[in-house]
């Protein structure tokens, strides 16, 4: 059997169109797969922050987080609020914009590496992004953080530990240091086989497009 194919994601927990991204992924993983049979793909997730400068306690709703953070009119950011609740709606994600606590990402990120060398990324990965935008949990802090971990199989004390040590800080800078090389200035941002770069919360489709055209490049590599 031949290596997996990899796909690296950059991505923030606090970026709608992430999780939307991840999803249709997935739904191209397993439309790719339908078509080759036991043909594994690797996924492994990378820390981008968006907004670092965001406190870990944010007060105010999610609009009024978008008016400052992008100064834009308020009608104009509920308009672009409604149309991702939409989109995210047709991957079959339910958004709730009304309960989300805005809050600085960077120790979720180094959960996400926590887990990683635990062999539950994916599973901390998706937790993470439902709490956040389905559930109205908080992302940002440790005791939080910790909680959600032990949602998945994790060590609560161990996880908390970790955080409280920044044992992982210096991966996520390692990540958002891979991402300025590569010169990622958004995210969802797919980097798959090492070397196809696909940007944005593309349809299930072109994903499965882009798996298709690494293994037939495999393929005729390896002939």
């Amino acid at each position: 059997m031949s290596e997996p194919i990899k796909v690296d994601i950059w991505s923030d927990i606090a970026c709608p169109w992430c999780y939307i991204g991840k999803r249709n992924l997935e739904t191209g993983i397993a439309a790719f797969q339908q078509e080759n049979p036991g043909r594994q793909v690797e996924v492994e997730f990378h820390s981008y922050e968006l907004s670092p400068d965001t406190p870990v306690d944010f007060e105010g709703s999610a609009v009024d987080f978008l008016v400052q953070h992008k100064r834009m009119p308020r009608e104009q950011v509920q308009t672009m609020i409604d149309r991702v609740i939409g989109v995210a709606a047709e991957a079959g994600l339910q958004y709730d914009y009304d309960a989300l606590q805005h809050t600085r990402t960077v120790k979720a990120h180094e959960l996400l590496h926590y887990a990683k060398a635990k062999g539950k990324q994916a599973e901390m990965k998706e937790r993470l992004l439902r709490a956040y935008f389905s559930e109205g949990r908080h992302v940002g802090r440790e005791e939080d953080l910790a909680e959600l971990a032990s949602e998945v199989g994790l060590d609560r004390d161990d996880v908390l530990r970790s955080l409280q040590a920044d044992e992982y800080l210096g991966d996520v800078r390692a990540d958002q240091q891979q991402a300025a090389a590569y010169g990622i200035q958004g995210v969802p941002f797919f980097v798959l086989d090492g070397k196809y770069g696909v940007s944005g919360a593309q349809p299930a489709e072109t994903f499965a497009e882009a798996l298709k055209l690494v293994e037939q490049e495999r393929a005729g590599a390896s002939s």
